[in-house]
């Protein structure tokens, strides 16, 4: 098989969800920057996926954040967006912008506070079932600042309790994602701290209940690709939240600070796949994950932002496709070390570009959606069309 139909699956059949809130307004805790032609309304922010979806060919569906994106028909959203090629992704659950949310929320001490949590999720099962998605995301703030402030064993109670609780509301064959990070908003515990404290609780819930892997949720240094290979072993990795990090949470554009660890995340997704005798949990699974960037543009236009991420994504893959996985089994047998991690690193040097390149071409898209985009009057059409109203962001 030739190089250019082994890395063709990057353009054509890799599809990547892209975030409703990584159009609109970001910035640090500090400041907002404001820019103009952000969106002001969810619908406008499906305008903005459809470009992203046009240019590149494998960005055609949006994530909602709710109440971020509530509207008052979400059918109606979504046959907007239906309309220009784009489909409703996962819903995203927010308990912890509101005051009762201080404490936590799922894992909130008090029943009452748990009880409106526990609502605004089943809320969301209704908006995916409204709109079509198959994915509710659960991401929780909820962990504590000090020592003895609460207990931790009751808090997981709470936390098992109330997703058995949502669990059956679920769409038909719907999946809930529980998301961990390693610390923020609490300094001393938190309640999903890890990949291990997020399975074990999907094991507790149901079978369709799977884990997010957010790239920047990790201590320094932590191995991702393993995380990944072993969630996929066990059938439970739901999808990704995909960007890059230098220090904490930062929500960069994805591969932009370290390229090479998204590459080894793409070949463990890319072995799965290959593994259908072999590992076949880790094979079904792999097939099913949802690839959704997260990131916060804070000082870069919004939409060539998301397009690079998606070109950054698709370059990483389609290196990994180029791994030789029948030498890579050989030198792994015979305990060749140097010819295994010269496998790997070759097709990592590869410069894909060229070959990506062809194969949009082939496809009928612009064979640099980055540069097209720019070449386009879309910058300039969106800052006309969008004076006036509040533009949507986060704070």
């Amino acid at each position: 098989m030739s190089s250019q139909s082994r890395v063709a699956a990057a353009v054509t059949e890799l599809e990547i969800e892209t975030p409703s809130w990584g159009y609109g307004n970001s910035g640090t805790r500090f400041k907002v920057f404001p820019q103009p032609g952000v969106p002001r309304d969810p619908f406008e922010k499906v305008e903005d996926a459809a470009i992203v979806g046009r240019f590149t060919g494998v960005a055609r569906s949006i994530a909602l954040h709710i109440p971020w994106d509530r509207v008052d028909d979400f059918s109606m959203l979504a046959a907007f967006a239906r309309e220009r090629g784009v489909r409703i992704g996962g819903i995203n659950s927010n308990t912890f912008q509101d005051e009762d949310y201080k404490l936590g929320s799922l894992c909130h001490p008090s029943f009452e506070v748990r009880r409106k949590a526990v609502d605004h999720i089943l809320e969301c099962c209704d908006i995916a079932r409204q709109t079509g998605s198959t994915v509710v995301k659960v991401w929780l703030a909820d962990g504590s600042n000090y020592p003895g402030q609460d207990d931790f064993r009751a808090r997981r109670r709470r936390l098992i309790e109330t997703l058995r609780e949502i669990y059956p509301a679920l769409p038909e064959n719907g999946r809930m994602f529980l998301e961990y990070k390693f610390y923020e908003p609490a300094f001393y515990h938190t309640d999903v701290q890890d990949w291990g404290q997020a399975l074990t609780v999907c094991q507790h819930v149901g079978e369709r209940a799977q884990v997010c892997v957010d790239t920047g949720h990790h201590a320094m240094g932590t191995n991702i690709e393993q995380i990944v290979s072993i969630l996929l072993q066990e059938g439970r990795l739901g999808g990704f939240d995909l960007n890059d990090k230098k220090y904490g949470d930062d929500d960069l554009m994805v591969g932009s600070i370290d390229p090479y660890q998204l590459f080894r995340i793409c070949h463990e997704l890319v072995k799965a796949q290959a593994d259908q005798l072999t590992d076949p949990v880790a094979h079904a699974n792999a097939r099913e994950v949802v690839y959704m960037l997260d990131q916060c543009h804070n000082i870069e236009p919004k939409l060539p932002a998301v397009i690079r991420s998606v070109m950054n994504l698709q370059e990483a893959m389609a290196k990994a496709l180029l791994v030789d996985l029948d030498a890579l089994r050989q030198a792994q047998s015979a305990g060749d070390v140097l010819e295994a991690n010269r496998l790997l690193k070759d097709a990592y040097d590869t410069d894909v570009r060229p070959l990506l390149a062809s194969a949009r071409g082939l496809a009928g898209l612009p064979e640099d959606p980055y540069v097209a985009y720019l070449a386009s009057d879309e910058e300039r059409r969106r800052a006309a069309a969008r004076v006036g109203g509040v533009a949507a962001g986060w704070q």
